[in-house]
């Protein structure tokens, strides 16, 4: 026969339910600072691609700035990327130099993006009444050799990112933070070895 839940039975369960709906709460914000940081990475990244294609086509006499479109490509990257960071496809290499798993998930990454890229480019086509052959993107200019060339850059780009990463989980994420950052702010003025 169950027993009546006596009060600090009931108080020990709402406490838990407080701790477990603030720990989510906290992994939401948390979830959300990431994205944002993310998404402002990838916004830098993608807009400097805009700023390099509208200077080759401005010296051809045509005038393009897609700044828009950057962000929104930014922010459905970030996405990708949390969910890319979520399934951990390097975690294998682990146990190896830091260089395999940074080397290794910057180049998933970056054949992931491309992928997602094309596919994004042929649903637009497609809603716009074209055939998905007309609506491929002709990434880095239609050529092998522009293909490669943005290839290699996405890549390099997110060789950083993926540093920052693989350090954050040997070192802990708060501690690389003040390596690279400084110390925390309130924090006193001595140094701790």
């Amino acid at each position: 026969m169950p027993s009546n839940p006596t009060g600090s039975d009931r108080g020990a369960e709402a406490a838990r339910n407080s701790k477990g709906a603030h720990s989510l709460a906290a992994k939401a914000v948390e979830e959300f600072r990431r994205f944002v940081v993310l998404s402002l990475y990838l916004w830098v990244l993608l807009a400097m691609f805009v700023v390099n294609q509208s200077i080759v086509l401005r010296e051809q006499g045509i005038h393009f700035s897609s700044q828009g479109f950057a962000l929104i490509n930014a922010l459905v990257l970030a996405k990708v990327m949390l969910l890319f960071e979520a399934f951990d496809p390097g975690r294998w290499l682990r146990r190896r130099p830091l260089i395999y798993p940074i080397l290794f998930e910057a180049f998933l990454l970056t054949i992931l993006f491309l992928i997602v890229h094309i596919v994004e480019k042929a649903i637009e086509g497609l809603i716009h009444g074209r055939t998905v052959l007309e609506s491929l993107p002709s990434i880095g200019g239609g050529s092998l050799v522009g293909l490669l060339s943005v290839t290699i850059i996405l890549f390099i780009a997110l060789i950083p990112f993926f540093a920052f990463r693989n350090l954050g989980l040997v070192l802990g994420q708060d501690r690389l933070i003040e390596l690279v950052f400084g110390s925390k702010a309130g924090s006193s003025g001595a140094s701790e070895p």
